[in-house]
Formats: C-alpha cells, sequence, structure tokens
C-alpha cells in the first residue's frame, strides 16, 4: 500500500506486467490477460488492505476472476533468551508471518496451482512487492523465456551484491549422497545463515568470499507442475529453507495493555530454497560445465536492473539511503540516463548516492513501462534533444513520439486510455481491451521552457512524486485523444487539455503559438500568445 511514485506499490506491478502484456498486443495483435495470484497475510490487516485496493479500482480492468488471493498463516513468536513463547495472555501467543516459503504448500492447499493449470499456465515469475525495478527492461522476460523453452523448473534473477544489503547469495551447491552419488543445483544461502556457513558478514571486499556470490534478490521462474509436486509432498521439503530467525525486536501488548518489547523471532522458511529440491544427481563427481545441464539456472543483469527495494523507511537525517524509497528513486533515475543518453539525448549523468542525500534527485523523469517494456522498443521513441538539470519530464501514455525535444522545466503528459479502453463483460465487469481507442503524442523540434519544481520546498516527497511546482507544461489526453506539437516553443505554464475524439496540434504563430483542434471533417483554429489553459 506504500504511495510509491503516486500510487500503491502493488499497482506498479500490474502496470509492469500490462506493460508487457501490451507488447505482446502489439506483436502478435491478441489479448492475453495473466492470471495473478497474491499471498497475502492478516498482519497488519494485510489481506483486506489488498483486496479492498482491487476491489477500488476494479481489479485493474482485468476482471476478478484473474487474481487468486490466498492468505499466509501466522505462526508463534519465541523470545532470543530463553526461547519461550511470546503471549499477550494465557494461551495468546504472538504471531507473525512464517515466511514466503509456506507459498509452494500454501499455494497446493488453496488450489492456486489448479487454477493457473485452468488458464493454461505452465510457468510462473514470481516477484516481492518491495522491488521497484524488477521488470526494467529484458529481466522477467528473460527469466521466463529461458525457463520454459529449455525446461527448467526453476530460475533465479540475479546481479551482483551490494555492502551491507539484507540479502542472501546464490551458490552452486554440490553434495555427496549416501547412496554414493553426487548431486548439483542451483540453490540459496540466506543472510540470517551467513555465520552457520562461516561467510563473513562484514562490508564486502574483492578478496571476500561474499564477493564471490551473485545476490538473492527473490525473483524466480518456476515450472509450475514441478512447484505443485513439492508443496503436495508430505515431507519436510514441502516448507523449504526451514530458518530459526530470532534477530528482530517483537513489540507487543499484553492482556494489562502493557507495551513490551523483546528481541526474538519465529521459525521462517524460505521460498527460493525449493530449489534444493530440483537438485541433479551423477554417479560421480563433477569438475566443470554441469551448470550447463542442470534442472535450475540463473540470468545476471546489472544491480538497478534487477533490484533496488523501497523496503525500509529512511530515518531523518540519515547519510545512508540503502533499500529505502529515497534510494530506488535514485536507481530509476539511472536506468532513465541509460535508456535515453542512447538515444542521442544530452542528459546529466547520475552520480552516487552521497550527493543527493540532502538535495533530493538531479530530476525527475517517470515513463509509463508500456513505453517498451523492453528498452529496445522504447528507444525507437526517442531520438535526439536534451533534458536539463532539475526538470521534470513525465509520460504516461503508451503510443509516443519525441524527436529533437529540449526540456528545461515540468513536462507532464497524462492520458486516459494508455493501453486501450475498457469493455463490459456479460458479468458487468470493465476489461481493458489493449490497442483499443489509445491516446497518442507525438513531439517533434519543440523546446518546452518553463520554471518546473520548486526543489527548495520542503514540501518535496519526490519518492511519492509529490512536489510543489511553479510552473509546468501539461498534456491531458481524454479517451482517444491526440497531441502533436512540431517546430514550437512552448514557453511558461500551460495546460493543454484535449478532448475525447480530438486531436490538437501545436505550431509556431506569428504572436505566440497556433493551436488547432480537428474533429473528423471539422476544423478550430485560434492563436495563443500567452500562458493559460486550453479546453
Amino acid at each position: 500500500m506504500l504511495p510509491y511514485l503516486g500510487r500503491t506499490l502493488l499497482e506498479g506491478l500490474i502496470r509492469d506486467l500490462q506493460a508487457r502484456e501490451f507488447l505482446y498486443f502489439k506483436l502478435f495483435g491478441k489479448q492475453c490477460i495473466t492470471p495473478v495470484a497474491i499471498m497475502t497475510s492478516s498482519a497488519k490487516n494485510n489481506h483486506r488492505h489488498i483486496t479492498h485496493l482491487c476491489e477500488r479500482l476494479r481489479w485493474f480492468g482485468r476482471g476478478r476472476s484473474r487474481f487468486h488471493l490466498f492468505e499466509q498463516p501466522l505462526v508463534p513468536a519465541v523470545t532470543a533468551e530463553d526461547g519461550h513463547w511470546v503471549v499477550t495472555r494465557p494461551f495468546e501467543p504472538v504471531c507473525k508471518p512464517g515466511g514466503h516459503g509456506v507459498i509452494w504448500k500454501l499455494a497446493h492447499h488453496k488450489g492456486v496451482f489448479k487454477w493457473f493449470e485452468s488458464h493454461a499456465r505452465k510457468g510462473a515469475t514470481v516477484r516481492q512487492i518491495g522491488n521497484v525495478v524488477a521488470a526494467t527492461d529484458l529481466t522477467l522476460l528473460a527469466l521466463a523465456g529461458i525457463g520454459l523453452r529449455n525446461r527448467k523448473k526453476l530460475g533465479f534473477a540475479s546481479c551482483r551484491r551490494s555492502s551491507g544489503a539484507t540479502e542472501g547469495i546464490n551458490v552452486l551447491l554440490e553434495k555427496k549422497n549416501l547412496d554414493g552419488k553426487w548431486a548439483y543445483g542451483l540453490s540459496c544461502i540466506e543472510y540470517t545463515e551467513f555465520d552457520k556457513f562461516g561467510i563473513p558478514v562484514g562490508p564486502l571486499s574483492s578478496s571476500s568470499l561474499q564477493a564471490d556470490f551473485p545476490a538473492n534478490t527473490n525473483i524466480l521462474y518456476v515450472d509450475l507442475p514441478s512447484a505443485e509436486l513439492i508443496g503436495s509432498s508430505k515431507n519436510e521439503s514441502s516448507l523449504p529453507g526451514m530458518v530459526l530467525n530470532v534477530k528482530k525486536p517483537i513489540t507487543y501488548m499484553d492482556q494489562f495493555g502493557m507495551k513490551h518489547c523483546v528481541s526474538g523471532g519465529r521459525l521462517e522458511c524460505t521460498m527460493q530454497n525449493i530449489a534444493d529440491s530440483f537438485a541433479n544427481t551423477y554417479p560421480s563427481r563433477c569438475y566443470k560445465g554441469v551448470a550447463d545441464g542442470l534442472d535450475t539456472f540463473i540470468v545476471y543483469n546489472e544491480r538497478r536492473k534487477v533490484t533496488s527495494s523501497a523496503k525500509k523507511k529512511r530515518r531523518h537525517a540519515a547519510k545512508s539511503l540503502h533499500q529505502t524509497p529515497d534510494g530506488s528513486l535514485l536507481d530509476i533515475m539511472r536506468n532513465a540516463y541509460d535508456l535515453l543518453s542512447h538515444c542521442r539525448i544530452t542528459i546529466p549523468q547520475v552520480e552516487g548516492n552521497e550527493k543527493y542525500v540532502n538535495s533530493g534527485p538531479p530530476y525527475l523523469i517517470l515513463l509509463h513501462p508500456a513505453l517498451g517494456p523492453l528498452w529496445e522498443v522504447t528507444r525507437q521513441k526517442f531520438r535526439g534533444g536534451s533534458v536539463a538539470e532539475g526538470s521534470e519530464l513525465q509520460i504516461e501514455v503508451a503510443e509516443f513520439m519525441w524527436r529533437n525535444v529540449q526540456l528545461d522545466g515540468s513536462l507532464i503528459i497524462l492520458a486516459e486510455n494508455v493501453l486501450g479502453s475498457t469493455k463490459t463483460n456479460e458479468i458487468g465487469e470493465p476489461i481493458l481491451q489493449y490497442g483499443r481507442r489509445c491516446a497518442r503524442c507525438k513531439l517533434e523540434n519543440v523546446k518546452v521552457l518553463n520554471d518546473g519544481i520548486d526543489w527548495n520546498s520542503g514540501d518535496n516527497s519526490y519518492w511519492k512524486h509529490a512536489v510543489q511546482r511553479f510552473e509546468a507544461c501539461k498534456v491531458i489526453l481524454h479517451g482517444n485523444a491526440e497531441f502533436e506539437a512540431m517546430d514550437v516553443v512552448i514557453k511558461g505554464n500551460y495546460v493543454f487539455d484535449v478532448p475525447d475524439g480530438y486531436k490538437m496540434q501545436i505550431t509556431s504563430g506569428i504572436s505566440g503559438i497556433t493551436i488547432r483542434f480537428i474533429w473528423r471533417i471539422w476544423i478550430l483554429s485560434f492563436f495563443a500568445g500567452f500562458p493559460h489553459s486550453i479546453f
């Protein structure tokens, strides 16, 4: 429910998914609505919040039947000092979520695997809610593509480790079984288990053992029949990666209303360690090339294209932005730089986090994922121009073209129909129809100049995209409206509001800019030489 970049984290994940579906539609001309299973929890009313959000947003135009929400059970907590149960009153233990490893057994019991099968699905990608960059460029598509094409049972999306991150590592396990055979497979060691395996927990160095292993990001590809086979089993493999984590403070109220905080934890299991059940066995020890023939695999990419989490609230005056919403926003800006700088767009490079601890990001560039989501596709829509430091660029439209645009200030393009429009199905639900009545925007040889964001305002929250502005050029596209600006300078504060069914053309005029509305055979023209709103 975290309001990240103007929407909840869950909405961001659905946008990423719909962007891939929209790409599928553009390539093959077919509508595809992917079934989504969400494991929720009763902790902090999580299940109720998620359900109400989906209902309020009318199931994202996908239909209620395309979602399967199943609730994670809670487990009792124990104290770290003596291992006693933490209780609020007699026979009422304090309970916490028991780790995401229960997802496989729970999915079996709740019929999630059968539900996926009913939708003709063979594999699934798994990602966690707090990772805001997992769908960047080709990471998820490559992960799923390799898994499906090569009939793998489990895959990891990984990257280099980051010093101080509370994350595990991916490893290639070698084990000699009791029958004398050797087992090999890719797996994960959680950070809570580093001591057990003699892995130092301190800062990373090039010579440390940790530096040799990539990070576990909890982005998985899983073969559904293989996962169901493990989840339905009657032994300990159905709850993989069991660990007793007693390193967290537990706050609770006792029966007299007194607040307590004790060091403790609970028995947890980890979903990625289902990989331990997919090891391949060989009659003799293997010394090279074993990874190529395994049922498990790993894909590797730049860290900021794979994981950047918004899981920790930044403490007041804290010097580190690591794993905070502020730090993840900077990674999104770095990705925007990598994307646009290859399109011959001049743009300042984003420096290290320490430079922005007290100042915020160098600019805000927020692009709808359906502009790609593959950067190869997105880069076809941008060519030439510049984005000045301190600028703001927000593009909420998929059908878009940028040619030699110079931006110094704020440019905001918002569309009602980014991917298409909705039609009511047989049971009265609104279903998004990809490509139907999409809005469009074309900018060619345009300069946008205005005072933009007030970067000195103390009310700005950049990672929420809640900012104060002096001026902005805003384009609002209703329905299948179109906006086209060519060979023009747009200077100052403007709102171009284009009604459904109309195309607005902006060109240079004698006394300012010329604005032309086109609707079928009707043409309305007038001149604008001063900042104002256009309706």
